[in-house]
């Protein structure tokens, strides 16, 4: 099982009673939305209906896509784990140095709040400041009176990195540079962040008995406008390289088959 702290450990353990879920469950998606810096996941829980993908403030996606109970259980889980590992520390911090060690960031920084990675953007929040590494260069910045939820990366460049506050997204380049403005080197090779959800785990037999009350089976009638809705939808996960071209040909063909 993944490494937690006892913050961790009491915070999986409270969202499991409340959620209905095994903790196996609810550690697997803890992890899915910490690999995706808290604003996304991409996970395969048969307690949640097998594969999905989550993206916080848009579209979540489950393996019955048109189980609107499913949804909201998973958006709603999703949200409360993201702002849980902005604001607790979740997953111990290995020492820098010893083996598996994945601080590229000042040890003068402590323990970050929350830490992600998104393509060559990794970042770690710490109390009032914020930690990026892209493309070898560790900048710090002072977040100010922001309380930072993710960070993201739209295109290249440094210009593109933005991150999610209680003011809504924001610009890295709008906070002051403490140390770095992007001149540091840094450690190579980045490390998948603490672990990977496995894609063929399955957490049945540890299921809580209350599982079917927190995922109801809302099946819904689909007209033909909500089809192409939904479609645009997937064509824009598509082009964020959210989906893969198997993903998106196997939906498009259920929506299709939903006329």
């Amino acid at each position: 099982m993944q490494q937690l702290t006892d913050t961790g450990r009491n915070f999986v353990n409270d969202v499991s009673n409340r959620y209905g879920l095994s903790q196996d469950a609810v550690i697997h998606m803890l992890i899915a939305v910490n690999n995706g810096g808290g604003g996304m996941a991409q996970f395969n829980c048969p307690e949640l209906g097998g594969s999905g993908q989550w993206m916080r403030g848009g579209m979540t996606m489950v393996g019955d896509m048109f189980n609107n109970g499913l949804k909201n259980t998973v958006d709603n889980l999703c949200n409360e784990l993201a702002n849980g590992l902005a604001n607790m520390t979740i997953f111990p911090v290995i020492p820098a140095g010893t083996p598996g060690s994945n601080q590229w960031w000042p040890a003068n920084l402590g323990q970050p709040f929350s830490s992600g990675a998104q393509n060559n953007l990794r970042y770690a929040v710490f109390p009032n400041r914020l930690a990026v590494e892209m493309n070898g260069a560790v900048t710090v910045y002072d977040t100010l009176n922001h309380s930072i939820g993710s960070v993201s990366q739209q295109q290249g460049g440094n210009q593109s990195l933005t991150f999610s506050s209680q003011f809504g997204s924001v610009s890295v380049d709008s906070l002051p540079v403490v140390s770095g403005n992007g001149s540091q080197p840094a450690t190579p090779a980045p490390q998948t962040n603490f672990a990977q959800p496995s894609q063929s785990a399955t957490y049945g037999s540890q299921s809580n008995t209350n599982t079917s009350q927190s995922t109801p089976n809302h099946q819904s009638s689909i007209n033909s406008d909500e089809v192409f809705a939904l479609l645009e939808k997937l064509g824009g996960l598509l082009d964020a390289g959210i989906l893969t071209q198997d993903e998106f040909n196997a939906k498009k063909a259920e929506l299709l088959n939903r006329i």
